[in-house]
């Protein structure tokens, strides 16, 4: 081969390839270790070569150059100094030193940062360790910026020269539904301030010592709780909590009562501000003064006569220390109750949080020497009883409970709180119709002159009514009837309350419920033509076929108002003469579960509901006439639900407040489940118990009521156009337990379809007239017949002549006797003829005892014992206690 040809000897040191290693490391940044910094022969006595540009050949591996370059420079990332181009670099000492390819490189060093971060020179956890300087740089830097902030928060933060609506508060205005003005009410009527002269000793002492102990020595402000209130709201909480009465004083004389940080930064610095401003004699006085009090009472003086009917300098230790309990909160320590507005504010927890604060308040004054030890011992003897609620002006006759049950929508559907609402400037537009109402309020006067005579009559005293009227297919309340008005002392609404008993008005919902579920016996719906035995002091059974047991583990007895032998009747023949023992084995067939859920569908709150045992049948709940009204409302609508309303519209000086559409329309039964209720409930006006409603000259359905020992008797019925229900009772004024009717309007007993019927006939009369009677849609065939276990079976032997069964019906009144239950053979015939007619007469409520006399299970959902009392129960309109 030619020489020419022949392949050029490679260089010493590792080739080609190392010299592209040292040609991309030298691209790269890269700097080979100087020689003997591996430690190797060959660093110092290898190759002298240079590759073609004259860079000096690299030695060793890159890892081993980099530990070498360490170990010559301590552990630090220095860099080796870059040899001269196209020569060595000497060792000290000369070229032939000893040194010789064996010198330490120069080293260059970091550029400084001003904040070293992560740390130089450090490895591992070390570098991400920050240094005691940068520490406590940033601690300087960081509180240097708060008092730079602070310093121009403060001077930019000034004072108002004006007070807010909380210091200036306004009237709230109410409107009729088509606009006009129904009254305007609020604080801004009860107002007025008094200087600090005109205040007890003892009111501002037992201000400091419940809220602001340090009063007369702080700066205005309180560091920690401000920080307790910024901590609450990053929690999700609101920022109260840990105010001064500086900063109480400022938030309700300059701010607004929103709950943000910023207006919590502003109150600090006006507080420090107002505090070099103001006495502090000044600012108690502007405290006590714009203060709400509960009861639309703003400031001592309004307060003083809202509770006690006297000036503010007229108010003794104990009063005083009462009026400060109701600081913390007067929706929870007024002990009238505020239940409407918290299911948790019933009078009588009100009155245990009102008497322990109370008695708090006072010891607090004697161990900060405040009062002398005969003064507290005075004070402290006595819980200083207020005065009952009071009519404002223009809340008399039916406008104070309209006003209170659209102010309880409101703050039940809005962030709005009681105080703010208090403070005025809202205008409310509500549902009302002025004619219904005036209507209904005359239709109660007249019945209660034309029946009642309290001035001669013992027993016609403390008779009361409730009452509502809703629009079908809406849930818009366009009356009710409340009670005898504030002026009279009566604050109560009767048409939102709870603790009355439904009775048998309450037996629509178990037939709902059979004819839409079926019972454990059947395959599907239940007709309303099924038979039950509808004799007097029935056992009752369980679906296993054993009977319901007493406490006492004896059999459970169901009775009717009397003792008549019905025999085996069926359901729709039970509703019409509102017979109580087919219901209650009814409502065990189908499941008390069932008619529960049932009639929450239908708009009753479950809070109503008594205990789901077999009295539940028979109306032991206690859901008000507004929640009446408005179930059986969705009966006239076909089973179509729309929950009770008050308002359509709030604007807050003139801004609409959102939340205020109507209801969502549901589905709270199938069509004809609701449409087959009506056609039995028409039969009860036409034939049965609610014959006085037959004056109204239209179409209408409904049913009566009446509880145990006539506490309590019911009408509710209802056109296409309007429900309405009409509740009456006697209450102790004292104790607030039902007391019996019995001897009421001169009669022996008094039945949903007497007094309470003809209240809703004239109302209805009213409030329809020149609408048209649209009558109701046609009931289709429902259900299988299925007759109660044990019910014989008719024969088709010779049919029994309609005169043979005119015997066996019921007289108006029933006689009382005492003779056995029919046996299945004398009741068969019945059977045969009771739908072409059979026991039509009647006119009263003969299942009136709605629960039986049995103690167990128990009646009502009160305690049994104490007579039914009302007014702190369950089931208000708004989703809590109905106040």
């Amino acid at each position: 081969m030619s020489e020419h040809r022949r392949k050029p000897p490679q260089p010493q040191g590792g080739g080609r390839a190392a010299a592209r290693r040292g040609q991309s490391g030298s691209s790269s940044g890269r700097r080979a270790a100087p020689r003997g910094a591996t430690g190797s022969p060959s660093d110092s006595f290898g190759s002298d070569s240079y590759d073609s540009g004259g860079e000096e050949r690299q030695y060793g591996g890159r890892a081993e150059a980099r530990r070498a370059a360490q170990r010559s420079t301590g552990g630090s990332r220095r860099r080796a100094a870059e040899p001269a181009r196209g020569g060595r670099r000497a060792a000290p000492g000369g070229p032939n030193g000893p040194g010789r390819g064996r010198g330490r490189a120069a080293a260059v060093p970091d550029k400084k940062r001003l904040i070293d971060y992560p740390r130089a020179g450090k490895y591992g956890w070390q570098r991400w360790m920050p240094s005691w300087k940068l520490v406590s740089g940033l601690c300087i830097a960081f509180f240097g910026s708060l008092v730079a902030v602070a310093g121009i928060g403060y001077a930019m933060v000034g004072v108002p020269n004006e007070e807010n609506a909380a210091a200036s508060s306004q009237n709230n205005v109410y409107y009729w539904s088509d606009g006009t003005q129904m009254v305007a009410a609020g604080s801004g009527q009860n107002r007025q301030n008094v200087t600090i002269d005109r205040i007890p000793r003892e009111m501002r002492w037992a201000v400091i010592s419940a809220e602001n102990k340090s009063f007369y020595d702080d700066s205005g402000v309180d560091p920690m709780g401000i920080a307790r209130a910024l901590a609450n709201m990053a929690r999700g909480g609101d920022t109260q909590g840990g105010s001064t009465i500086t900063q109480q004083f400022v938030k309700n004389t300059y701010l607004s009562q929103e709950q943000t940080i910023s207006r919590k930064f502003k109150e600090m610095f006006i507080s420090i501000k107002v505090g070099t401003k103001l006495s502090k004699d000044e600012i108690l006085q502007g405290y006590l003064n714009t203060s709400y009090y509960g009861r639309g009472a703003y400031g001592i003086q309004a307060a003083a006569q809202a509770y006690y009917g006297k000036e503010a300098k007229e108010l003794d230790a104990s009063e005083c220390a009462f009026l400060a309990a109701l600081l913390k909160g007067p929706t929870y320590y007024d002990p009238a109750g505020n239940d409407g507005i918290d299911k948790t504010a019933t009078a009588s927890a009100n009155r245990k949080r009102s008497e322990a604060r109370w008695g708090w308040i006072l010891e607090q004054m004697h161990n900060d020497k405040r009062i002398t030890d005969k003064q507290y011992q005075d004070a402290i003897k006595k819980y200083p009883e207020p005065d009952p609620r009071k009519a404002s002006k223009g809340m008399t006759g039916q406008i104070g409970y309209l006003a209170d049950t659209a102010k309880k929508y409101v703050l039940n559907h809005s962030n709005i709180s009681e105080k703010q609402f208090d403070l005025g400037g809202y205008q409310i537009k509500t549902t009302f119709k002025k004619a219904n109402v005036e209507a209904l309020a005359k239709a109660v006067k007249k019945v209660e002159k034309e029946k009642l005579d309290p001035e001669n009559r013992e027993l016609d005293k403390h008779v009361q009514f409730g009452a509502a009227s809703v629009k079908p297919k809406d849930g818009a309340i366009v009356a009710l009837y409340g009670g005898a008005g504030y002026e009279n002392g009566h604050f109560n609404n009767n048409a939102d309350t709870s603790g009355v008993p439904v009775g048998s008005t309450w037996k629509p919902f178990v037939l709902a419920a059979a004819m839409e579920h079926g019972t454990y016996r059947s395959d599907g719906p239940l007709s309303p033509l099924s038979k039950y035995n509808g004799n007097d002091h029935l056992k009752v059974r369980n679906n296993d076929g054993s009977y319901v047991l007493k406490k006492d583990n004896t059999p459970f007895f169901q009775e009717n108002e009397s003792n008549f032998p019905w025999g085996y009747i069926s359901l729709r023949k039970a509703m019409e003469q509102s017979v109580n023992t087919p219901f209650v084995q009814l409502g065990m067939d189908v499941g008390m579960k069932n008619v529960a859920d049932l009639a929450e569908k239908s708009g009753i709150l479950e809070s109503s509901f008594a205990d789901l045992n077999a009295s539940f049948a028979l109306g032991t709940s206690t859901p008000s006439a507004i929640r009446m009204a408005d179930a059986y409302a969705s009966f006239a609508a076909a089973g179509k639900q729309a929950a009770p309303y008050s308002v359509t519209s709030v604007k807050f000086n003139g801004r609409e407040v959102e939340g205020f559409d109507p209801p969502r329309i549901t589905q709270a039964m199938p069509e004809n489940v609701a449409n087959n209720v009506t056609d039995v409930l028409e039969n009860v006006i036409q034939n049965g118990t609610g014959k006085n409603a037959l004056s109204l000259g239209r179409t209408a359905a409904g049913k009566t009521g009446t509880t145990d020992e006539n506490k309590s008797a019911w009408f509710v019925g209802y056109t296409q156009q309007l429900s309405t229900s009409v509740a009456m009772f006697r209450e102790d004024p004292k104790s607030a337990k039902l007391l019996s009717m019995n001897g009421t309007a001169g009669e022996k007993s008094i039945h949903g379809g007497d007094v309470p019927t003809l209240v809703w006939t004239e109302y209805m009369k009213a409030a329809l007239k020149g609408e048209p009677d649209l009558g109701f849609p046609d009931a289709e065939k429902i259900g299988d017949i299925q007759d109660e276990l044990g019910a014989p079976t008719p024969k088709p032997t010779p049919s029994v002549q309609p005169s043979e069964t005119v015997t066996e019906s019921p007289s108006p009144t029933p006689t009382e006797s005492s003779s056995p239950s029919p046996s299945p053979s004398n009741t068969c015939g019945f059977f045969g003829c009771e739908e072409d007619g059979g026991a039509q007469n009647g006119g009263t409520d003969n299942g009136g005892t709605d629960g039986g006399v049995s103690p167990e299970p128990t009646p009502t959902g009160t305690n049994p014992e104490d007579g039914n009392s009302r007014g702190n129960g369950n089931g208000g309109i708004f989703g809590g206690p109905e106040g």
